[in-house]
C-alpha cells in the first residue's frame, strides 16, 4: 500500500479529466422561479471567489431543496491523539488551498479537525460531485431492499422514457461506471458544455429535466467500451432510485444512511425546477458527517448495502491513466479510493491505515492540477504522521 501520495497523484489527473416519520417534503418551486433557478444553477460554475466563500456554506438560502434529517442517536467520533504536524504547516495548507474544513479520522477517531472563514461544526458545505458517491450507495441500498433486481438490468426498465434514445441497451452498471457510450461534455469552463446547460432549457410539463436533456444526446461508442465522466448520468441514477423506490432521494437517504449510521446534522440536497434532487451534485453536509460517509465506506456499509457492495464499488471497474473508476468512486493505485468534487472537495479513504481525510474548500478554479498536487504533498504528511 502506497497510500495517499499515490492516491492524490491520481486525483490530480482525475481532476483534469474531470427511519420512521414522514418523509421530508420536496420544496415547491413556483413557476415564476423556475427560469431563474435554471439560470442560477449554471452560474454556480462561474461565481467569483467572494461568492464561493459566501455561498458554498449557504446553498439552502439560494436554492430550493430537500432535507435528510439526522436521528437522535449520533455515531460518536471520539478524540484521538493529535497528529504530530506543526500548526503553522496546517494553517499554511488551508490558506493556500482556500480550505474551510479539514478533518482526519483514524480508526474512527478524530486526529485533526480545523475550520476557517467562519465555517464550523454546526455548518454545512456543498459537496459538488462528492454527492455522486452517496447516490451510488443508494443504488446499493435499493438492491438490498429489493427495489432494484440487479445492476445488470437495463436502465430503460426503470426509466422507460429513455427508450428509443442513446440509452437503449445501457445497463445500470454502465451508468454507475460512466461507460454508457453516450456523448457528453463535462468542461466546467465552457458555458455551452452539457454540464452547464443540462438544466438551462424549459422542460415540457410532466417530463423530468434530466431525462428530457439526456435522451437527446447521441451515442458515440458501444456501451461498456469507453469511460467518459458525466454528471448527467449520475442525475439519471437519481431518477432511477426515485422511480424504483417511490421515494425522494433525501427521504431514502434519511431512512437508509443518515439515521441508521448516526449522522450528526441534517443534510440539504438541492433540487431542480421540478423539485427532484440533483443527484450528481449539490448535497450539503457538515464536515464530520462527510467523515462519517468515508467511515461508512471503510467499514463496508453493513446493514445499508448488500455484503460486498463497497468492495465492488471502490475497486477499478474501468481505468484511466493513473487510476480507475468504480461505482461513482475514484479508485486509486495502492487501494485508496475517494469521493471528489470540484473546487477542492474530497473524502479520501486509505483502508490500509484506516484513515479518512476530508477537505471542504473553495478553490479559485473548478479543477486545478497544481492545487491537487499540493494537497497530495499535505496528505502524504498526514499519512506519515498517522503512522508515528
Amino acid at each position: 500500500m502506497r497510500g495517499f501520495g499515490v492516491a492524490l497523484g491520481a486525483l490530480a489527473l482525475a481532476s483534469c479529466a474531470a427511519t420512521g416519520g414522514t418523509p421530508p417534503a420536496t420544496v415547491a418551486v413556483a413557476p415564476q422561479e423556475a427560469a431563474k433557478l435554471r439560470q442560477v444553477g449554471a452560474a454556480v460554475l462561474f461565481w467569483s471567489q467572494e461568492e464561493r466563500f459566501r455561498n458554498f456554506p449557504a446553498m439552502e438560502k439560494l436554492f430550493p431543496g430537500t432535507v435528510a434529517r439526522a436521528g437522535r442517536k449520533v455515531r460518536a467520533l471520539p478524540q484521538g491523539a493529535p497528529l504530530p504536524i506543526a500548526e503553522a504547516e496546517v494553517a499554511a495548507f488551508m490558506a493556500a488551498q482556500n480550505v474551510t474544513g479539514l478533518l482526519v479520522l483514524q480508526d474512527g477517531k478524530v486526529r485533526m479537525e480545523r475550520y476557517a472563514r467562519g465555517y464550523g461544526p454546526e455548518g454545512r458545505w456543498t459537496s459538488f460531485s462528492v454527492a455522486k458517491s452517496v447516490t451510488s450507495t443508494l443504488v446499493g441500498a435499493a438492491i438490498k431492499d429489493g427495489y432494484i433486481k440487479s445492476i445488470d438490468d437495463p436502465v430503460t426498465r426503470y426509466i422507460p422514457d429513455l427508450a428509443g434514445a442513446g440509452y437503449d441497451g445501457v445497463s445500470i452498471r454502465q451508468l454507475l461506471t460512466m461507460t454508457s457510450g453516450v456523448k457528453w461534455n463535462e468542461d466546467y469552463t465552457d458555458p455551452n458544455s452539457d454540464v452547464a446547460r443540462m438544466f438551462a432549457e424549459a422542460v415540457p410539463a410532466g417530463m423530468d429535466p434530466t431525462v428530457f436533456y439526456m435522451r437527446k444526446l447521441p451515442r458515440e461508442s458501444e456501451p461498456g467500451a469507453k469511460f467518459v465522466y458525466k454528471t448527467g448520468e449520475t442525475n439519471l441514477i437519481g431518477v432511477l432510485v426515485r422511480r424504483a423506490t417511490g421515494k425522494s432521494l433525501s427521504a431514502y437517504l434519511e431512512e437508509k444512511i443518515w439515521k441508521p449510521f448516526g449522522m450528526e446534522r441534517d443534510a440539504f440536497w438541492m433540487t431542480d425546477q421540478t423539485g427532484a434532487e440533483v443527484s450528481g451534485c449539490c448535497l450539503s453536509v457538515s464536515l464530520r458527517d462527510y467523515g462519517r460517509i468515508g467511515q461508512m465506506a471503510l467499514e463496508g456499509g453493513k446493514g445499508i448495502v448488500p455484503a460486498g457492495w463497497f468492495a465492488d464499488a471502490t475497486k477499478a471497474q474501468v481505468t484511466y491513466p493513473g487510476g480507475g473508476y468504480g461505482y461513482q468512486w475514484w479508485v486509486l493505485p495502492g487501494g485508496t479510493y475517494a469521493a471528489q468534487g470540484i473546487f477542492g472537495q474530497v473524502i479520501l479513504v486509505d483502508p490500509s491505515s484506516k484513515l479518512v481525510m476530508v477537505t471542504s474548500a473553495a478553490w479559485p478554479r473548478a479543477s486545478d492540477r497544481d492545487l491537487a498536487q499540493a494537497r497530495l504533498a499535505f496528505a502524504m504528511k498526514v499519512q506519515a504522521a498517522a503512522r508515528q
